[in-house]
């Protein structure tokens, strides 16, 4: 008998949502359906806007809300349209929502994390039981709140008889290493993912991202700038850790570049190997055991990063998670309906050896139907 659950997932990069319709049935993990949709530009500016200060900033969050909550709940209908399945099938939806801040123990010792979203009215618009707020209870519990799908990279891609290493490349880059059989999973975010060499290439040549990396393939690296890049603390600082646009945003890339008179696709391939460099490094300090990488997310897509990350580590099958039963952009969806189903269920959705949390919870908040 069928056990359905919706994932939906807004990440970091701001391009819109992603959805999927997946069944639990008998313990396995099967995607019935994928649905997407871009944001309206107004909602994709307010949402960027709200990653820095700025007046009025409670009355635009709810506003944003509440229409981020109407294009999930379009994203939920094509999904049961497509699938031919009626909403009172679906046991519950996991909607993460957009994270606008994202501080884990940076001014006490909880810290904070804030997902723009409205459950509610998700709930009220599809007739399905809604879970969110998925970060708050490993942030109460000391942990970082991020990454959480490492355990669902477990259930997903772990094998007993190699160690493995998945890396999600959205806005934000983090990196998941499965050990064989049944050792204990790391994960943590790597650095900027696709956040900057989007933002440079939507200044510069007006496209929303680099399609296929060929603008970045254009240039050269610049390796004076990657240095200066690289020598951001966050890059040396031990797992368990998190970030996001919060430090990684166009502030932080302007006070590197300075005055810069390099051609924009140098500073762009330089961006590109930024991401590469950086993920690939935390690979090689934290996993390097690993023998193959699966890369999920919008940066698998990326075929000139996918070509740095395979060049950067000779030694690594560096593979898309299509190669391995579930397309880039379903990944970190399919997680979510995942991590809606372990609340439901009871279950912990954290795994402390990840976030550093003092022990697993039970992650989210239930809205019913």
């Amino acid at each position: 008998m069928a056990e359905l659950f919706i994932g939906l997932m807004s990440g970091t990069s701001l391009d819109g949502v992603d959805g999927v319709l997946a069944d639990f049935a008998n313990g396995g993990i099967a995607v019935q359906g994928y649905a997407a949709a871009p944001f309206p530009m107004g909602l994709r500016a307010e949402l960027m806007g709200l990653n820095s200060a700025g007046g009025n900033e409670l009355h635009r969050a709810a506003l944003a809300g509440n229409e981020l909550a109407r294009v999930y709940a379009r994203v939920v209908q094509q999904l049961l349209e497509d699938a031919g399945v009626e909403a009172a099938a679906v046991a519950a939806i996991g909607a993460h929502g957009q994270t606008v801040r994202h501080r884990p123990g940076e001014f006490d010792e909880v810290g904070y994390t804030l997902q723009i979203n409205n459950p509610s009215l998700i709930a009220e618009l599809t007739g399905i039981a809604v879970v969110a707020d998925f970060r708050s209870r490993d942030l109460a519990a000391g942990g970082q709140g991020a990454p959480l799908v490492p355990g669902f990279h477990s259930a997903l891609f772990a094998r007993d008889d190699q160690p493995v290493a998945v890396l999600n490349i959205g806005g934000i880059a983090n990196l998941s290493l499965l050990p064989a059989g049944s050792g204990t999973v790391l994960g943590f975010d790597c650095g900027p993912g696709n956040a900057l060499i989007d933002h440079w290439c939507q200044t510069h040549i007006g496209q929303p991202y680099d399609a296929g990396g060929q603008w970045a393939a254009s240039g050269r690296v610049l390796p004076d700038l990657l240095a200066r890049l690289l020598a951001d603390p966050y890059f040396a600082k031990a797992p368990p850790k998190s970030t996001g646009r919060d430090l990684f945003n166009p502030t932080w890339l302007a006070a590197q570049l300075g005055s810069p008179d390099a051609r924009p696709a140098d500073i762009q391939a330089t961006l590109t190997e930024l991401t590469a460099s950086s993920c690939a490094a935390h690979l090689l300090r934290h996993g390097a055991g690993s023998q193959t990488l699966i890369v999920c997310g919008g940066g698998a897509l990326n075929q000139h990063l996918m070509a740095r990350l395979r060049a950067l580590l000779p030694a690594v099958e560096v593979v898309s998670s299509a190669e391995r039963g579930l397309p880039p952009q379903e990944v970190e969806a399919a997680a979510f309906a995942w991590l809606a189903r372990r609340t439901l269920r009871g279950e912990p959705g954290n795994l402390a050896s990840v976030t550093g949390a003092r022990e697993s919870r039970v992650l989210g908040a239930i809205w019913p139907a």
